[in-house]
């Protein structure tokens, strides 16, 4: 397979590396052999772009689920990838208001810190840069059912200072014109710690439900990185799929 890109052409770079990386996944040399793929620095330096343009176009594709990255040896195809895409998604504010179910935010909590390496890598941030953090405790008048962990990317241009009691992706167009349309999702299950315990007003031990999102704008740039944790015995989480056939 020839790797190339066209410097001229209108597509965004990140957005063509990622076609590149995609025909790799369906090509046999790589898909089922456990075949590393090229290096990102090799790769960068082949297509004549930034390293890091090539490390957005991998933590998408890492994030879907279709590549798998292996510290300090490489990325590869993952085995049997599958990817599900929702057709429709909301902030947690919209969705029960949606569903007329009123909700209580018992607590918000902002806060800038040092970014984590599991946040960095999504990203593509150096370790050590600050971002913004959010926490947030919510539920219903029984008490609360989930409790939010949200970090953004610098880019977005949140200062701190924003009413996060609103719907958060209604705010983030209005008041940052930054528009959200895509999110990738892992769901797992898990039993509560003794803090996840005291969060959510649960015995330690209880069946929680922990829901990653991974929000991306139009581009297909990362906006925000988001972990839920659900009191399972509270929350159903249902996703309706339609046959293309």
């Amino acid at each position: 397979m020839v790797l190339k890109i066209n410097h001229k052409s209108s597509e965004p770079l990140h957005v063509q590396v990622e076609k590149l990386l995609r025909g790799l996944i369906n090509n046999p040399e790589y898909n089922g052999n456990g075949k590393f793929l090229p290096k990102e620095v090799d790769l960068a330096k082949r297509l004549g772009i930034s390293r890091n343009t090539v490390r957005h176009a991998t933590n998408k594709l890492v994030y879907e689920g279709l590549l798998v990255r292996k510290k300090g040896i490489g990325t590869k195809v993952a085995d049997n990838p599958v990817s599900t895409k929702l057709d429709s998604w909301h902030s947690f504010t919209q969705e029960m208001n949606q569903k007329g179910i009123p909700f209580i935010n018992y607590d918000i909590k902002v806060e800038w810190v040092d970014v984590e390496s599991f946040v960095a890598d999504f990203f593509s941030v150096p370790l050590g840069k600050k971002i913004l953090m959010m926490e947030r405790l919510r539920g219903i008048g029984k008490g609360p059912i989930v409790y939010f962990v949200s970090y953004f990317h610098p880019r977005v241009g949140l200062t701190g200072q924003e009413d996060f009691s609103k719907p958060l992706y209604k705010m983030l167009e209005e008041e940052h014109s930054t528009v959200v349309s895509i999110s990738k999702e892992e769901i797992s299950a898990k039993i509560a710690d003794d803090f996840l315990a005291k969060k959510l007003s649960i015995k330690k031990g209880a069946p929680v439900l922990k829901r990653k999102r991974f929000v991306f704008d139009p581009g297909g740039r990362p906006v925000e990185y988001n972990v839920g944790y659900y009191n399972a015995e509270a929350f159903t989480y249902s996703i309706e799929i339609q046959s293309k056939d």
